[in-house]
């Protein structure tokens, strides 16, 4: 064989490379991964990145602003146990997404925000850039992580680190920045291949040590008052089978914090949601599983817990253990696989629960249940929350696969008590920072990801935050009802300014009509004073499977100063001795 010719050697040089660029690199190793949908709002740089997703199969779901983007991506996460991807543009449409991203680490759902960015060059000196910022640096102290991707043929590495770092140990929001040069390179397209990469194992299994499970079944089997909280990361981890198991042949009793909700009924017989003060305050062994001691759980502080208590805790991240209450049992591993490990290690019969403390929990729980019944069954006017909501919760209760997202003071408090959920996961709320604005992307991510009928029940505070998502809602046909309990103010619509005709700081309009709002965008609205009309409407909305949005007129003066959590406002100078200055 001999070699070629200097014409042959001429003819190939001539013959063009197959050629890739960022954009594409992107979009493939986001294929490579699984990825199957963006949440997100286009612009300079990454207009055409959204395009090329859509157009290779990735579906793209389009906002009014990248917070509700970001929370519809972060919620996916939670849904589907993988990280959810949401697609911003830079320096302002990255904050705006980083409040969601915040967000999702607080509240460990796995999530990546991949945002373009101003050319490094010119954001390090500070040259004044369109929409120059070091979005890195301002993302580091409110994420799990941030990367950048520099070169053009480090995509695919960026991607994947940004993937397994979400959803690996304790999941999280994960920042990607990929500067505009970097998106437009283009490099040889066999080369590009070769650097993308799939994912493998990104989130292992993590046993606990078998000491630590002994240590826990020993503190489970002397308890006289054992508890179990089932947090919501309980819910993330998908083993309904096994967590059900262990509830039932431990006999133990259970409180679920409120997106755990499901994992058993909530009329199950063990539960003690509505005994859940009694239960914190005698219980001496608390078992928390997926929770943790934080401001929602009053700390594990006393008078509302027992100071006694002793505490298992069950959580993927070592570092959560001692955070607010010594654990006498740390176990330290995913849920799933504790479970697993605990029901290997006890022997039958070992974990059995003192008939009197269930009979304890039973009998204050009918009282409790006796109460609310009562008064569930009045039927005053002007409507109140109770009236709205039981109306949503007879009608939800005919169609279980219904999804619940909940928002605002008051009706997120009232609705948590009201509404009774018997299917994991399909109750989706402000979490653990207690933030507005989660209410539309949760709803329109609920939507996208199961295909089911969504109810969102919304203050119409709340609803204010990102309300102008109805038209996405609108613009993608999907089967989301909004329910506005509309008092007309912040936590309430009775508020008065005593020294001008200004609104008051907490008034809203009170003849707002929220159902108008939908009509403008192709939905169907309906507006409700009584509870019958409530029940008419939301009937007719979920028959209908489009979008649709209730306006429930509520009395002005129903509702607390920040719902339940009044007791967390400082205490100063009262507003009635403060004096006005003059004009």
């Amino acid at each position: 064989m001999t070699d070629p010719s200097p014409m042959e050697t001429a003819a190939a040089a001539d013959v063009p490379t197959e050629l890739t660029d960022g954009y594409h690199l992107v979009v493939d190793a986001l294929k490579m991964n699984d990825v199957d949908t963006i949440y997100g709002v286009v612009g300079i740089p990454i207009t055409d990145l959204a395009r090329l997703a859509q157009a290779q199969g990735i579906r793209y779901v389009g906002f009014r602003h990248e917070s509700n983007a970001g929370h519809a991506a972060a919620i996916a996460g939670y849904l589907n146990k993988k990280p959810g991807v949401a697609l911003t543009v830079s320096a302002p449409g990255f904050l705006n997404g980083l409040v969601a991203l915040a967000n999702a680490t607080t509240n460990c759902f796995p999530m990546v925000q991949i945002s373009g960015s101003s050319e490094r060059h010119l954001v390090d000196l500070k040259q004044g850039d369109y929409e120059e910022m070091d979005q890195l640096t301002a993302a580091q102290p409110f994420v799990k992580a941030a990367y950048r991707v520099s070169r053009v043929e480090d995509i695919g590495r960026g991607i994947a680190r940004a993937l397994r770092t979400a959803i690996s140990g304790r999941p999280g929001g994960v920042y990607l920045d990929i500067p505009a040069a970097v998106l437009g390179a283009i490099m040889d397209k066999e080369a590009g291949a070769s650097t993308l990469s799939r994912l493998v194992d990104p989130a292992p299994r993590q046993l606990p040590a078998p000491e630590a499970v002994d240590r826990a079944i020993e503190l489970l089997a002397g308890a006289e008052r054992p508890l179990v909280v089932l947090g919501k990361g309980a819910a993330y981890a998908q083993a309904d089978a096994k967590i059900r198991a262990f509830i039932e042949s431990t006999g133990i009793p259970y409180v679920p914090m409120s997106m755990a909700k499901g994992l058993l009924p909530d009329d199950h017989p063990q539960s003690a949601a509505t005994a859940r003060s009694l239960a914190l305050k005698k219980a001496d062994v608390v078992m928390l599983v997926g929770a943790r001691l934080n401001w929602l759980l009053g700390h594990g502080e006393a008078p509302q817990w027992n100071s006694d208590a002793k505490f298992i805790q069950v959580d993927i991240e070592p570092k959560e253990m001692d955070s607010n209450q010594p654990i006498a049992a740390p176990l330290v591993g995913d849920i799933e696989s504790v479970l697993d490990v605990l029901a290997e290690r006890t022997k039958p019969g070992q974990i059995a629960t003192p008939a009197a403390w269930r009979d304890e929990l039973k009998a204050r729980s009918a009282q409790n249940v006796a109460k609310m019944a009562k008064r569930l069954e009045a039927d005053p006017h002007p409507m109140q929350f109770m009236g709205a909501l039981k109306a949503v919760r007879d009608v939800v209760h005919e169609h279980p696969e219904t999804y619940i997202v909940n928002e605002g003071a008051n009706a997120l408090d009232i609705a948590r008590n009201v509404i009774d959920m018997h299917v994991p996961r399909h109750r989706l709320d402000s979490g653990t920072w207690g933030v507005m604005g989660i209410g539309m992307g949760y709803a329109i991510a609920a939507a996208v990801e199961s295909g089911a009928p969504v109810v969102a029940i919304e203050g119409d505070s709340a609803f204010g935050f990102s309300g102008i998502e109805i038209e996405t809602i609108c613009r993608y046909k999907l089967p989301v009802v909004t329910v506005i309990m509309n008092n007309g103010g912040v936590y309430r619509g009775d508020d008065v300014n005593p020294y001008d005709d200004a609104p008051s700081p907490t008034t809203l309009m009170s003849a707002a009509r929220h159902d108008l709002l939908i009509e403008a965008f192709g939905g169907k609205g309906y507006r409700a004073t009584t509870p019958a009309e409530v029940t008419a409407a939301l009937t007719e909305a979920l028959a209908s499977g489009g979008p649709a949005l209730i306006d429930c007129v509520i009395d002005p003066s129903a509702g607390t100063e920040s719902g339940h959590i009044s007791h967390l406002n400082p205490k100063g100078i009262t507003v009635g001795n403060i004096t006005p200055a003059k004009k």
